[in-house]
């Protein structure tokens, strides 16, 4: 009998922890739909891994589905936020033992039909989406690898192959961008960024970039064109596909690319198609979990090397504790930044 109601208990305990939370059930303004609570703790189920939340990157697209701004309502009640990093403290069946207590970074918690995400103290979800996260790497830049770095590394190798080609990065001091201009170099580029004052120039500069241009007080279609001379541009990693375009196209070079991430200038641009056709240009549009699995892999493993061999450089624009995600969101949404807003999960 008392094995019995041990038993009882035990199963009861499994169903019913809570963990802290931000979680709603509308959407909407922030500070005005977000709730601070306690939810039920998830268990890692077949092929996933639970992770103990250390740190939740917040990054537009997360703000995005919180105002209802082009996303509808995914579920009853959503826990927000893609991005992550923390510990592996429970693995579920077919997940190999050794990923429990590894420190792990993540992307994607709250996309494709998964409700619960990363402004949370535990998450759930397929090992796949896991990445270790090396012991010199803290929490807070770990959860900037996902949206933002991986954002990056799909944008600029969907150049080819850019050893001694010219780069351009738009909004070169964004969060993107700034991993973008890093990643190009990497690869052997020659990169040119745009700007929007002195210190976002220095931020960019910092990234790898040798040429920093400020779109607000500078001619950039002059000042590239004077840089690269006739060789033009190979490769675009964009900010504002159809607020750009008027700079971009014209400094393409033939066969050359544009690979955009956001659009907010004009969201329904329109192009000369059979320009596009003469000159044999590429428009790629990126949306991280929507990309191929194969190029998001990829991604991942540049990542865990680039982690291992050291010298990727990290932007936290500001650290909010888990209760006040609502400001987090905000800060995203109205406050000028360089970097990734995160979100500590453990204060």
């Amino acid at each position: 009998m008392r094995l019995c109601v041990f038993a009882v208990d035990v199963e009861l305990a499994f169903f019913t922890s809570l963990m802290k939370a931000i979680w709603y059930t509308r959407q909407g303004k922030p500070n005005e739909v977000m709730q601070f609570g306690e939810q039920p703790t998830p268990h890692a189920g077949e092929g996933e891994v639970r992770v103990n939340l250390h740190a939740s990157g917040v990054n537009p697209a997360d703000s995005n589905r919180t105002l209802g701004r082009t996303y509808a309502m995914e579920g009853p009640l959503i826990i927000p936020n893609s991005d992550g990093s923390g510990v592996v403290d429970e693995v579920g069946t077919g997940v190999d033992a050794s990923w429990l207590n590894r420190r792990v970074w993540l992307y994607n918690g709250q996309r494709g039909g998964r409700l619960l995400g990363t402004a949370a103290e535990y998450i759930a979800l397929n090992v796949d989406l896991v990445s270790p996260l090396p012991d010199n790497i803290s929490f807070a830049h770990g959860a900037c690898l996902g949206i933002p770095c991986m954002t990056a590394h799909r944008c600029v190798t969907l150049g080819g192959e850019l050893a001694g080609k010219n780069v351009l990065v738009t909004g070169g001091a964004g969060a993107v961008g700034h991993y973008a201009i890093q990643w190009a170099k990497r690869f052997g580029a020659r990169v040119i960024a745009t700007v929007s004052s002195p210190e976002k120039a220095a931020h960019a500069a910092a990234a790898g970039a040798e040429l920093c241009i400020n779109y607000k007080s500078e001619d950039v279609v002059s000042r590239v064109r004077t840089h690269v001379g006739n060789a033009g541009i190979q490769h675009i990693v964009d900010v504002d596909f159809g607020g750009n375009l008027a700079v971009t196209l014209p400094l393409l070079a033939p066969s050359g690319s544009i690979a955009y991430y956001a659009t907010r200038g004009n969201v329904s641009p329109v192009i000369a198609a059979p320009e596009l056709m003469r000159r044999n240009l590429s428009i790629h549009a990126v949306l991280l979990n929507g990309a191929p699995h194969a190029a998001r892999k990829h991604a991942q493993n540049d990542i865990t090397r680039w982690l291992t061999e050291g010298g990727m450089q990290h932007t936290v624009s500001a650290v909010f504790p888990l209760a006040r995600t609502a400001d987090a969101h905000a800060a995203v949404e109205y406050a000028p930044k360089f970097g990734t807003v995160v979100v500590d999960c453990m204060a």
